[in-house]
């Protein structure tokens, strides 16, 4: 079997809520996603997704995203899209660096690997552990009692995970987690993310200030560094994210005791097959990890829920349902959220088939 054609399509995802604030005065309301298409002589087509949150959040972006498959793309031509290990140091050495671009041609051929194989994607990650897993919810940045509210509503459809998005004014940030605190029940877990947005001294006032609330900081500075100090001076669970995108961060965290779960995003590593590397070794380092990525919809949601499914689920801190956040569905057969919980489909290979009439013309194509 060989690539005969790679595609790319754009598709806008508009937000259900208007928009997605965080850290930093950052908002988007549109999120600008790529689909890929890998087809293959034999008549086999698998699809993945990428969709950066936007260059102002890591280095990545749409329009480099399909700029970046237009480049590769050429290289791959020829090449067996199931030899996947062979295939990603293909890309590798075709485009150095640029993960975020591989990532949606990867999640095709792990698609076309259980396609052929009449295997889900979960099963070829690793197999699937239990018959659900749980999700959780990200909370917009808004004012305290806005966000109260929101958590107060998304419980309702069954989410016990909430990930504040704080990283502003260290006073409001405050209010916020105490607000959001004050409604937390038995079972209920609270995540102040910070995306990065405070300085050292606002961080350390922040978790000084919320010292008497159960709740997990993440990603509170920049830089590593930072975060590493803030870890130093603060007895919270602490979640590392933007500042690991790689194996070697990955391994420096945990010999820095960095970190108590560690968030892999798929788009980060270059796809599934880097990212099942960081969840591999994460397990076997015994630190739990939230499966997600920077954004997308159905087919990204479907590639975080095979990952997903298929981690142990003592290391799966949680996991994420970007499909539920956008009001365009793009592929028929991607997992639904169902009070809180998702699973990965038992279909061969991602369980999707792509809703051409939305994906409209490809805007690369490369044979």
């Amino acid at each position: 079997m060989k690539i005969s054609r790679i595609k790319a399509y754009q598709v806008d995802l508009p937000l259900h809520e208007g928009s997605y604030n965080w850290s930093g005065g950052k908002s988007v309301s549109v999120f600008d996603s790529t689909i890929v298409s890998v087809e293959t002589d034999e008549g086999v087509t698998g699809y993945g997704e990428v969709c950066p949150l936007g260059p102002f959040y890591l280095p990545a972006y749409a329009k480099g995203t399909r700029t970046g498959i237009a480049e590769l793309a050429p290289h791959l031509i020829g090449k067996d899209p199931t030899q996947l290990l062979p295939l990603n140091q293909y890309m590798d050495i075709a485009l150095k660096g640029h993960p975020y671009v591989k990532t949606g041609i990867d999640i095709a051929c792990w698609d076309i690997l259980g396609k052929v194989s009449n295997q889900p994607v979960c099963t070829l990650l690793g197999g699937r552990y239990g018959e659900d897993f749980m999700l959780y919810r990200a909370i917009s940045q808004q004012s305290p009692d806005e966000m109260a509210e929101k958590v107060a509503t998304y419980r309702v459809e069954g989410y016990r995970k909430f990930q504040l998005k704080v990283g502003g004014d260290p006073n409001t940030d405050i209010e916020r987690i105490h607000a959001v605190a004050e409604l937390m029940q038995q079972g209920d877990v609270l995540i102040a993310d910070a995306n990065t947005g405070w300085l050292m001294h606002e961080a350390a006032r922040v978790v000084r200030g919320v010292s008497d609330v159960d709740v997990y900081i993440e990603q509170p500075c920049l830089s590593y560094e930072e975060c590493l100090t803030i870890r130093e001076h603060t007895n919270h669970p602490f979640v590392l994210d933007e500042t690991v995108d790689s194996i070697h961060t990955l391994l420096r965290g945990h010999a820095d005791r960095a970190m108590d779960v560690v968030n892999i995003k798929i788009s980060k590593f270059g796809g599934l097959t880097k990212a099942k590397l960081a969840r591999d070794l994460c397990v076997e380092l015994g630190v739990a990890m939230t499966i997600e990525d920077s954004w997308g919809g159905d087919i990204t949601t479907a590639a975080i829920a095979h990952l997903a499914h298929s981690t142990p689920t003592n290391y799966l801190f949680t996991a994420t349902d970007f499909n539920s956040y956008v009001t365009v569905s793009t592929a028929e057969g991607a997992p639904q959220r169902v009070n809180g919980r998702m699973a990965a489909s038992t279909q061969p290979g991602l369980g999707i088939a792509p809703d051409m009439s939305v994906l409209g013309n490809a805007i690369v194509s490369v044979e």
